[in-house]
């Protein structure tokens, strides 16, 4: 993958047909050494074809794969909200209810007559 990405950013920089020795010299340009062998392959395999219509042909073969399966995680997160809200009334309450409790002491011990 990492041939047909540098691959095709020279062709978007301008050189029309990057050879084996570009893809090499753009991808260690960036600390990734090239696969030789698979690289070669790809570059005799593209050889003489046109980039457009090999992209158009593999987006053809890619809509068989279908779409639109994902996206279904990631809901829960709503309710976490509400819960919290709720869980912050609550635990007011029991403030308010164990100070009433107490008989009304303030928080340095005085008491209703102080």
């Amino acid at each position: 993958m990492r041939h047909v990405a540098a691959y095709l950013l020279l062709v978007l920089g301008g050189n029309a047909s990057p050879s084996a020795a570009d893809v090499s010299a753009a991808l260690s340009s960036v600390g990734v050494d090239a696969d030789d062998e698979r690289l070669n392959k790809m570059i005799a395999d593209l050889e003489g074809k046109d980039l457009e219509e090999l992209m158009e042909a593999g987006r053809g073969q890619l809509a068989k794969f279908g779409g639109g399966g994902g996206g279904g995680g990631g809901g829960a997160g709503g309710d976490a909200g509400g819960a919290a809200a709720a869980e912050e009334e609550k635990k007011e309450e029991e403030e308010e209810e164990s100070a009433e409790e107490m008989g009304g002491m303030d928080m340095f011990g005085g008491g209703d007559d102080g």
